[in-house]
C-alpha cells in the first residue's frame, strides 16, 4: 500500500496518529523533527508524509523545502493547529508543493480518508 512518514514534535499526536494506522496495516514510521524527517528520507523510501506545520526547531515549511528538494516525487500532507483561512502559511504550503491540509485536533476519519486514498492512489 505505501509507506507512511508522520513528523511531529508532540509524541503523544505522532504516536495516536501511527497506532491508528498501524492497526490498518499501513506501514507507518515516525520522527520527532524536521531533522529527524529529512535524515529517514535518505534511509528508505517513503510514500506520503503527514508534517505538522510548527514544530520546535525546523518548522514543517522548512522541511517541506527540503523535502521537496531531495524527494519532489513524494507527496506531503501538512498538519497544523490553525484552520486553513487563518494565514498565509497554507498557501504557502501549496506553492511548496503540500497536496492537503489537515488541522488538529486530529479528526480519524477525515485523517483517514485522506491518508488512505492518497496510498491506494500511489500504486
Amino acid at each position: 500500500m505505501g509507506r507512511l512518514l508522520i513528523v511531529d514534535d508532540e509524541e503523544d499526536v505522532r504516536e495516536f496518529a501511527a497506532n491508528f494506522f498501524r492497526r490498518r496495516k499501513v506501514d507507518t514510521i515516525t520522527a520527532a523533527s524536521g531533522e529527524e524527517a529529512l535524515q529517514m528520507l535518505e534511509n528508505g523510501k517513503v510514500d506520503l508524509i503527514l508534517l505538522d506545520i510548527n514544530m520546535a526547531g525546523m518548522s514543517g515549511i522548512e522541511t517541506l523545502k527540503f523535502i521537496k528538494a531531495k524527494t519532489p516525487g513524494v507527496k506531503v500532507i501538512m498538519v497544523t493547529g490553525t484552520k486553513p483561512d487563518e494565514g498565509a502559511s497554507f498557501e504557502q504550503c501549496k506553492e511548496l508543493g503540500a497536496i492537503d491540509y489537515i488541522h488538529k485536533p486530529l479528526e480519524l476519519e477525515e485523517l483517514e480518508n485522506i491518508v488512505m486514498g492518497q496510498l491506494k492512489e500511489k500504486k
